[in-house]
């Protein structure tokens, strides 16, 4: 594994025969801490947002298991 620092980026270099399915995790990951440290939102707005969309999505499962 090779880890280099160039003026604006940081390039990591892994061997060939590596599980792709867990870089692609990874990569998720550091996708999801990417935009987070760029996010001006507050925790409460974040905790509002999933409760509002959970309460969405169960009421069209409930609505389809009712039928």
């Amino acid at each position: 594994m090779i880890i280099e620092r160039t003026d604006n980026e940081i390039i990591i270099r892994l061997p060939g025969d590596m599980n792709i399915d867990e870089l692609q995790d990874l990569k998720d990951w550091f996708q999801y801490k990417e935009v987070i440290r760029k996010s001006k939102a507050k925790q409460s707005d974040v905790d509002a947002f999933v409760s509002k969309i959970k309460k969405g999505r169960w009421n069209k499962r409930k609505a389809m298991l009712i039928k």
